[in-house]
């Protein structure tokens, strides 16, 4: 397989051409690479590390939630030559998904995480460009108790924003950086938002708005998506993967 014959399966299993994303995020195949693809490393983000970490690990292709090319393009000077260098000497190809991988039903972050939480998802919600993103799940408990399952399943020290004693019946999950949901959150009548991480003003926000919100991590948050890619593409054509971590602690 190809990393242009990998790479045209994904846009298709993903419908990247079907979801609308930020303005510069260059889904699809941003290096074409010139080896077999065997091996897929992924990792949240296309970095120097995990760059390097894919050569290392002899990866063919490496697959990313966050890629190298944001317009505008930078020239590749600098820090930018020296992240992309070990991928073109190497031969490894990337690829980058963003949105459609937050919303993919099936390997999507908010879809994933809410099956790891044991949350039966029973509507999508906060929209970009008219497609949802995120998903509400039907759950049981506090907000504290469901606090202490997602630190456990994403082996993080979540922060909370709200009444840890609270029902937690109606939950709501957006991966990454979704404070701006917030509001639509208080609209919807959501015992618990899950979201990666905030901006300052956003803290105040839920505290008015009546809304709970769990702060579980941006990096952590879009782990469990990837993951799940990798191990879809196990099964589909018996490729040897592995997720390259390299966590930021935001």
């Amino acid at each position: 397989m190809t990393p242009r014959d990998l790479a045209h399966y994904l846009d298709g299993y993903l419908d990247i051409a079907g979801m609308k994303d930020y303005d510069g995020a260059h889904n699809g195949l941003q290096v074409e690479g010139t080896r077999t693809v065997r091996r897929v490393a992924l990792a949240v983000d296309a970095c120097l590390y995990t760059i390097t970490e894919a050569a290392a690990a002899e990866a063919d292709m490496l697959i990313v939630h966050h890629g190298l090319f944001w317009s505008p393009v930078v020239p590749l000077v600098g820090a930018a030559y020296r992240r992309i260098a070990p991928l073109v000497n190497a031969g490894i190809g990337l690829y980058s998904v963003h949105l459609p991988l937050d919303a993919h039903p099936e390997v999507g972050n908010n879809h994933v995480l809410a099956r790891l939480l044991s949350l039966e998802v029973a509507e999508t919600w906060a929209a970009y460009e008219g497609m949802d993103v995120g998903v509400i799940g039907r759950g049981a408990g506090r907000v504290l108790d469901m606090a202490r399952r997602v630190d456990e399943v994403l082996g993080v020290a979540s922060r909370l924003i709200g009444n840890p004693d609270a029902a937690a019946h109606r939950v709501g999950i957006v991966s990454g950086g979704g404070s701006a949901s917030i509001e639509e959150a208080a609209n919807r009548g959501l015992d618990l938002f899950i979201t990666g991480e905030a901006p300052h003003h956003a803290y105040l926000q839920a505290e008015e708005l009546g809304v709970n919100m769990l702060l579980a991590g941006h990096y952590a948050t879009e782990t469990v998506g990837v993951r799940a890619l990798g191990d879809h593409l196990s099964r589909r054509f018996g490729l040897e993967t592995v997720f390259i971590e390299h966590p930021t602690g935001l």
